[in-house]
């Protein structure tokens, strides 16, 4: 198979992986709500309350599903669609006997695609005065016909299913073999699918686990810090050129800052480091099951500052050893690899971050961890460099540029990073344009200028194929920032 045809499945797979986790993503802090409200306050809760505790059904039951159901249709067709997911989702709710995420998942989505067949449908043929009329009884109607068939069809099926999934998690942890799930969740990390995995996949079990035991192993499966924490202290030892001066850095941004997507590049430099990351994730998964422990939410971003809020009581001990061991296990596996590699082959993540080494004058490390007196020398080199540097931003017309976007899967933690230091160059430069983030899904048609990770970059061109597209290998550490400031300077 070409790389061009495997690069489209792969935009294909992150495209879909991307838009289950966006009816999830936006909702993370009514998930959290929830959560926090089932730890402290069902019986076996820190501050048990049975007046709040009656909080907890009905949060489950259907806000949960109902926001899931509106975001889903609003992905498809704005806020018609949305209105008409979450009333198509209320019949999902109704007809099943257990909280429909996954039955939300499906019919927020048909809703708002059904609406916006009606609405094509219709659109040149009303007469003037008759819009508001037809357009609020054809969302009624679509709403009511797909309600009914969330309830005798869709509800049993996605209950069905929904219990089939929950006995083969029951059943791998009763085998011991759920740790062997990482083998597959890993990889897929790195390939940009972890927020899919996570919101999209683990999540909707999880929570109908929550509701059942007060707490679910699957919270963890992906959002363990340890497996990358391990890879980054190894490249802090072990690592050679700005791999080791930036590792440091990245793991206090990983660790506490739960962005896991600043280990990648470093794992990308080094496919080997797979391994280390699996080896991280088993051992991770064998001591939370060992312990018996769970969380009540999803821990969103992936943090231990995250992690430890949402544990159930009594199992933090668990929680900390299995990400500690987790660490352990990637790092030792991580280190053997970084040790006895070729030099040759130690050197890939220099080439993936040379230009920033060399933007900067000296080996530095992650932005916002350097000193003035680096600072200093790194405005002094630019002028230099940028001579001498064959990879620059192609010519970018000042006058014509009103917006950039920093576009990544979730629109959060990697992609702010970086528009937050572009933000601060601008500033610096005197340089007054709207700098911002946000998910690759909800980019405008009227941007500018979008940047990504060169993993990401063929589906923000999917998007905005008008705008003017600039690819990174790391948010934190490309030279293309500074290329771009010079750039819009000349103007």
């Amino acid at each position: 198979m070409s790389e061009k045809k495997q690069t489209g499945a792969r935009a294909r797979v992150q495209r879909f992986g991307s838009f289950l986790s966006g009816m999830i993503m936006p909702n993370i802090g009514a998930f959290i709500a929830w959560g926090i409200i089932t730890a402290l306050f069902i019986p076996d809760g820190y501050i048990p309350n049975e007046d709040l505790a009656e909080m907890v059904g009905p949060m489950i039951t259907y806000l949960l599903p109902l926001l899931i159901g509106f975001t889903g249709g609003r992905l498809v067709h704005g806020l018609r669609g949305g209105v008409v997911g979450a009333t198509a989702t209320m019949g999902v709710i109704v007809g099943a006997d257990i909280p429909m995420f996954l039955g939300a998942m499906l019919i927020g989505p048909l809703g708002g695609l059904a609406i916006k067949w009606v609405d094509k449908l219709f659109e040149g043929k009303i007469k003037s005065g008759f819009e508001m009329l037809i357009n609020n009884f054809s969302a009624g109607i679509v709403g009511a016909i797909l309600a009914m068939i969330g309830y005798y069809v869709i509800g049993p099926i996605m209950s069905g299913l929904t219990n089939i999934l929950g006995s083969a998690v029951e059943a791998l942890v009763n085998a011991g073999l759920l740790p062997l799930v990482n083998i597959f969740i890993e990889p897929a990390k790195i390939l940009f699918l972890n927020n899919a995995i996570n919101h999209g996949i683990l999540s909707p079990i999880a929570v109908d686990q929550t509701q059942e035991l007060g707490k679910s192993i699957l919270f963890l499966l992906e959002t363990n810090p340890g497996p990358g924490l391990g890879i980054l202290l190894a490249f802090s030892i072990f690592g050679k050129g700005i791999s080791r001066q930036t590792a440091p850095g990245a793991a206090i941004i990983h660790f506490f800052g739960g962005i896991h997507e600043i280990y990648f590049p470093y794992i990308l430099s080094k496919p080997a480091l797979i391994l280390a990351a699996i080896a991280g994730g088993v051992t991770g998964t064998t001591t939370f099951v060992a312990f018996g422990v769970g969380l009540t939410a999803t821990p969103s971003p992936g943090s231990i500052v995250a992690l430890m809020p949402l544990t159930a009581r009594g199992d933090h001990l668990g929680v900390i050893a299995g990400v500690l061991l987790a660490t352990l296990a990637s790092f030792i596996v991580a280190s053997l690899i970084l040790k006895f590699s070729k030099n040759d082959e130690e050197e890939d993540l220099n080439e993936a971050t040379a230009k920033m080494e060399e933007m900067k004058g000296k080996k530095s490390s992650v932005s916002g961890q350097l000193n003035s007196q680096q600072e200093e020398q790194k405005e002094e080199a630019n002028e230099e460099v940028l001579d001498r540097n064959t990879d620059v931003v192609p010519s970018v017309d000042r006058s014509n540029v009103d917006k950039i976007i920093f576009a990544c899967d979730a629109g959060m933690g990697s992609s702010a990073m970086g528009a937050s230091l572009l933000k601060n160059k601008f500033k610096k430069a005197g340089i007054q344009i709207d700098v911002t983030n946000m998910a690759i899904n909800d980019l405008p048609s009227d941007v500018d200028i979008v940047i990504t990770h060169k993993d990401l970059t063929e589906r923000a061109v999917q998007r905005v194929p008008n705008a003017h597209h600039i690819s990174v290998d790391n948010f934190l550490n490309s030279p293309k920032y500074d290329e771009l400031v010079n750039e819009l300077k000349s103007e």
